[in-house]
C-alpha cells in the first residue's frame, strides 16, 4: 500500500508540472484490448487493482477507482488503505467518471489522459462533456514520466495459422473486406483491434495472456494491405506466407508515417469504438472520415464450417481433459491437501495432454465456498482456501486449441448441499436451458432474449450483475464481440454462424457462488409464414452435477433437455476414456427419470 502511495505522490507532481488537475487511466491498451502486455498496465501500477475492468482518476488531493459489480469484493481489498476511492459502477450513490470530476474541478481546469489509450469515441464524449462543464480535456502521456522501469514489449515471433483450420485465406478475407469497404465509398480501412488483425491475416502469437495475437496495426485500400509489427516478430516464414496473400510488412511504428501520407481525397474507414484517438489525430484533416462497426468484427464474429467443426472438435478434446479432472477432484477433495490454486494447475495439467492444445483462453475462476460469489475471483498464494468435502465449489475456466477456443462453467458440490443451493443451483440451470432452447425470430439482438436467463431468479426477487452470454473467438480471444446476450441495449443482431456463452449465474455474498456455462453456436431453426427462425447449439460437453440440481421445481421438459444433454455428452466423449473413466462419466450421466 505504501508503494501505491509513493506511486500517486509522483503522478501528482507530474499532474502539477503539466498543469494538470485531474488524469484518467484506463485498464487497456493502444489497441482497446481486454489482456493487455505488462508494458501497458498503467492502471495495475498506478492502483494495485488487477481486475479485468476498471478505470483510475487520480485528482491533485483525491483518487477513485471505477469498476463493476463483477469486482467489488475484489476491488474493496486491493484498493484497502491506497488512498484510492472503490467506485462502484451502476450503484445509485455512485457518480460517473465524469461527473465525479465536473463536481471536483473548477471551470478552467484541465483533465489529462494518454490518447493512445482512449478510443477515438471515448475521446469525444468526454472532451464534449467536460466542456459543457468548462473544463478542459488535454493529451498528455503522465504515467511514462513517473513509470521509469516499465516492461520491454514483447518480441517473440508469431506464427502462421493454416486455412486447414482457419477455413478462408488471406486473400479471400481481403476480398471479403474490399467489398465492405467499396460499399462504404471507402479507399482507406485502419486497423487496431488486435484479434480482427490476425484473424484477418491468419496468424497467432503469444504477445498477451490467453489472447494468441500479436501486437500490430494494419492498414488496407483498394490494392494493398500493409501489416506494421515489430521486424524481430517476423520469420522468413512469416514473410513468405503473407507476401504469397499479398500482405506487405512494416515497422509497428510507422503507421502514423503511413496514415499522415494518406491522400486528402480520400475517405478513411475507422471503427471509432476501438481505434485510439492518436492513431486518428495522425490521418490529414483533409481525409473523409467514416466512422462505423469495423467490417472485419463483423465478418470475424460469423464462423465458417470449418471453423465451426472445428470448435466440435476442440469441446471433444476439451471435455475428455474435464471428464479426467472431475474425477480426479473427486477422488482427491477428502485429503484436505488441494487449494483452489493446486487444482487449477491439476486442470491445466489434464488439459495440456491434448495435441491441440496451446493453452489456456484466459485466467481459471476456482472459487470455493465465499470466493465463488467473487465473480472474476483470481486465487493467489495467500488467498488460496483449502478445499474440504463440504459447501460447493465454483469452476470457470478454458482452453485455447489450434480448432477452437473453449470457456466453461461448472458448480459442484463437495459434500452434501444444503436446500438453498440446490434450489440457487437449479434456478441458474433453468434459465441456462430457457436461453439454450429458445428459437427466436431473425434480426433478434441478444437483449431481447437475456430475460430468459433471467426469469426463474426474478420471479423470486433474484439477479446477477454480468451478461449472459458473449461471443468467443476461433483460437483467438474467449471474449469477443459484437453480439452479446445481456440487458443492456446492443443493436448488434444474432445471426447464424455465431458461436456464444451462455452462463447465467447466482452469487450469495460470504457464501457461496453458482453459475452453469455452456458454449453454442447460432442455427437456422425453421421458416414459417412468419419468417426465419434460429436456435442455439450446444457445443459443451461436461457433466452437470446431478447432486446440486432440485428435481421438484423442475419441468419434465427441462428433466428431457439435462438427459438428452447427459446423452450427447457421454456418446461424444465416452470412446476417448479407458473403463474407469467411462464407467465414472456414466455415473454423471445416468438419466434422471
Amino acid at each position: 500500500m505504501e508503494q501505491i502511495k509513493k506511486r500517486l505522490e509522483l503522478l501528482r507532481e507530474a499532474m502539477k508540472n503539466a498543469g494538470v488537475s485531474a488524469c484518467i487511466i484506463p485498464g487497456t491498451d493502444p489497441h482497446a484490448s481486454e489482456y493487455i502486455a505488462d508494458y501497458w498496465k498503467e492502471r495495475v501500477w498506478i492502483s494495485g487493482f488487477t481486475g479485468s475492468a476498471g478505470t483510475a482518476v487520480v485528482g491533485l488531493e483525491k483518487a477513485g477507482l471505477w469498476t463493476d459489480s463483477r469486482y467489488f469484493l475484489q476491488g474493496a481489498e486491493q484498493l484497502a488503505d491506497t488512498g484510492i476511492d472503490l467506485m462502484k459502477l451502476a450503484q445509485p450513490e455512485t457518480p460517473d467518471i465524469i461527473s465525479w470530476l465536473c463536481a471536483e474541478l473548477k471551470a478552467g481546469e484541465r483533465v489529462g489522459v494518454n490518447a493512445q489509450m482512449f478510443s477515438v469515441n471515448a475521446y469525444a464524449a468526454m472532451k464534449a462533456e467536460l466542456k459543457a462543464a468548462g473544463v478542459e480535456l488535454v493529451s498528455v502521456d503522465l504515467l511514462s514520466q513517473v513509470w521509469t522501469d516499465r516492461p520491454a514489449l514483447p518480441s517473440d515471433p508469431f506464427f502462421v495459422f493454416d486455412s486447414q483450420y482457419a477455413g478462408k485465406s488471406v486473400a479471400e478475407k481481403l476480398q471479403s473486406l474490399r467489398g465492405q469497404m467499396k460499399k462504404e465509398h471507402a479507399g482507406v480501412f485502419v486497423l487496431s483491434a488486435l484479434d480482427e488483425i490476425v484473424w484477418l491475416f491468419n496468424i497467432r502469437g503469444n504477445d498477451v495472456s490467453y489472447n494468441p495475437v500479436v501486437i500490430s496495426y494494419a492498414l488496407v485500400t483498394e490494392d494493398k494491405a500493409t501489416l506494421f509489427v515489430a521486424p524481430e516478430k517476423v520469420t522468413p516464414e512469416a514473410t513468405a506466407f503473407l507476401q504469397s496473400e499479398g500482405v506487405s510488412v512494416a515497422l509497428y511504428t510507422d503507421i502514423y508515417k503511413a496514415l499522415k501520407a494518406i491522400p486528402f481525397s480520400e475517405l478513411v474507414l475507422l471503427d471509432g469504438a476501438k481505434l485510439n484517438q492518436s492513431l486518428f489525430e495522425a490521418i490529414p484533416s483533409g481525409c473523409g472520415i467514416c466512422n462505423r462497426l469495423s467490417p472485419v468484427n463483423k465478418m470475424k464474429s460469423i464462423k465458417n464450417a470449418v471453423e465451426i467443426e472445428g470448435y466440435r472438435r476442440a469441446m471433444v478434446e476439451d471435455g475428455v481433459a474435464l471428464t479426467r479432472f472431475y474425477m480426479w477432484l473427486e477422488e482427491n477433495v477428502k485429503t484436505g491437501k488441494h487449494t483452489e490454486l493446486s487444482i487449477d494447475k491439476q486442470l491445466c495439467k489434464f488439459r495440456s495432454t491434448g495435441k491441440n492444445f496451446m493453452g489456456e483462453s484466459f485466467g481459471s475462476i476456482v472459487g470455493y465456498g465465499p470466493h465463488g460469489a467473487v465473480v472474476h475471483y483470481s486465487a493467489t498464494p495467500e488467498s488460496a482456501s483449502t478445499l474440504k468435502a463440504e459447501n460447493i465449489l465454483l469452476i470457470d475456466s478454458g482452453g485455447q486449441y489450434l480448432d477452437g477456443t473453449t470457456d466453461i462453467t461448472r458448480t459442484i458440490a463437495l459434500g452434501t448441499p444444503t436446500v438453498q443451493q440446490k434450489m440457487d443451483f437449479t434456478l441458474v440451470l433453468k434459465g441456462n436451458i430457457a436461453l439454450d432452447t429458445a428459437i427466436f425470430p431473425v434480426n433478434t439482438r441478444g437483449s431481447q432474449i437475456d430475460i430468459l436467463a433471467r426469469k426463474a431468479m426474478w420471479d423470486l426477487g433474484l439477479n446477477y450483475g454480468h451478461g449472459t452470454g458473449h461471443g468467443v473467438g476461433h483460437f483467438l480471444n474467449v471474449h469477443e464481440g459484437p453480439q452479446s446476450i445481456r440487458a443492456e441495449e446492443n443493436s448488434v443482431v444474432l445471426e447464424p454462424g455465431m458461436v456464444m456463452s451462455n452462463e447465467p449465474g447466482l452469487y450469495r455474498t460470504d457464501q457461496y457462488g453458482v453459475r452453469t456455462e455452456n458454449m453454442m453456436v447460432i442455427v437456422p431453426a425453421q421458416t414459417t409464414e412468419f419468417g426465419q427462425f434460429l436456435k442455439f447449439e450446444t457445443l459443451t460437453l461436461c457433466p452437470i452435477d446431478q447432486e446440486l440440481i432440485d428435481l421438484e421445481i423442475m419441468t419434465q421438459t427441462e428433466i428431457d433437455w439435462i438427459n438428452k444433454y447427459h446423452q450427447k455428452v457421454y456418446d461424444k466423449i465416452s470412446p476417448l476414456l479407458n473403463e474407469d473413466e467411462r464407467d465414472w462419466l456414466s455415473r454423471k450421466c445416468a438419466k434422471l427419470r
